[in-house]
């Protein structure tokens, strides 16, 4: 089925190589070069998703991000940048992106994130009858359908991956994942070299969900391994 992708991106090069090659998944590709517009046409058709250059003209990737985040509809955004430090990574992951890729990039691997996003959000969309809607351990009970997080009724805002980690986790207390397989499994890719992107989402995750994020109590280091949930709760 085709899928309807908007590309907010002022380089005209990586538009249209952007462009060429979503066609092959297949996808219906919009283009805009600058801010405005785009924000302009995310708000006014529905996209499947949107592909967003972190600097542009007229109004900054942050910035529309931050506002379609804001809109009761979901849609998955890409975030493209140029910069590659750990800061402009989390600000974006922070406003609401689902997943970044740094520039230069290999359209492989593009491709490999988008089919991700895409999987994903076809098995929210499509939930499998009489599959169970809320998860609750210890003091924390998830809503998977309005995809919500309380710890001890108290609700807690997890940015898109941060919820995807944590439900991985919960429903499988007491398996040690390593970062590789937290990648396969979350945001649907691994590639050597992006485990610590692991890393720094588990971080921010427990300083969310944790009393004292030095010293957690759900989600537990196993050294040289990985990570787990914490079954003796």
């Amino acid at each position: 089925m085709t899928k309807n992708v908007l590309v907010i991106e002022d380089n005209e090069d990586i538009a249209d190589v952007v462009s060429l090659h979503l066609k092959d998944l297949p996808c219906a590709v919009k283009l805009a070069a600058d801010g405005i517009t785009g924000y302009q046409l995310a708000q006014t058709n529905k996209y499947d998703l949107v592909i967003l250059d972190l600097m542009l003209p007229g109004m900054e990737g942050l910035e529309i991000c931050k506002r379609l985040r804001a809109q009761p509809n979901y849609t998955p955004i890409l975030m493209l940048t140029s910069k590659s430090s750990e800061i402009d990574r989390v600000l974006g992951l922070e406003v609401g992106a689902d997943d970044y890729l740094t520039k230069p990039f290999s359209v492989r691997e593009l491709l490999a994130r988008v089919k991700a996003l895409f999987r994903r959000m076809d098995v929210f969309s499509n939930p499998k009858q009489n599959e169970k809607t809320t998860i609750e351990r210890a003091d924390i009970r998830i809503d998977l359908e309005k995809r919500t997080v309380f710890i001890a009724e108290k609700i807690i805002d997890l940015t898109v991956k941060e919820f995807d980690l944590l439900v991985q986790f919960i429903e499988n207390p007491g398996r040690v994942y390593t970062r590789t397989q937290l990648l396969d499994l979350v945001w649907g890719y691994g590639h050597e070299g992006y485990e610590h992107t692991v890393n720094s989402h588990i971080n921010r995750l427990r300083n969310k969900i944790e009393n004292n994020p030095a010293k957690p109590q759900y989600i537990l280091t196993v050294w040289g391994l990985g990570y787990k949930f914490n079954d003796a709760l």
